[in-house]
């Protein structure tokens, strides 16, 4: 068990990333408190073979997460399957609950867009209440 919060563990998640990987987090993280500045960060799902976790976005319930894959970072939208369509969703694009964007190293991260997502990410979470 970590001393650290959530937020500080999601810190040392981006930490440990090189690169482009490290930019995109930083990046996304970046646009996910803008868009929503009582989302809370949690880390969950820490297992033997992601031992750091994976970092989550909830407000009223999950709104997204991001996940380090080999080649990618992969941004899900929890309930992105009850979302708008939307040219931004690249992946899980089968889910009946999930929707996708994989971000690879020429890929850049559309802040504005992002923030739409999460934005309605929220009322979706908020008016299910």
């Amino acid at each position: 068990m970590s001393d650290k919060s959530d937020s500080e563990q999601i810190d040392d998640i981006i930490a440990q990333q090189d690169g482009w990987k490290r930019e995109t987090l930083g990046a996304l993280r970046a646009a996910i408190r803008a868009a929503d500045p009582d989302a809370v960060e949690v880390v969950k799902y820490k297992k033997p073979s992601k031992p750091e976790g994976v970092a989550f976005w909830t407000h009223d319930g999950d709104v997204c997460f991001i996940d380090v894959l080999k080649n990618t970072v992969r941004l899900t939208f929890s309930k992105g399957a009850r979302m708008a369509p939307n040219d931004l969703f690249n992946t899980r694009l089968d889910s009946k609950v999930v929707r996708a964007i994989d971000f690879t190293e020429a890929s850049p991260v559309d802040d504005a867009a992002i923030k739409i997502l999460v934005t309605e990410a929220v009322k979706l979470n908020v008016t299910a209440k």
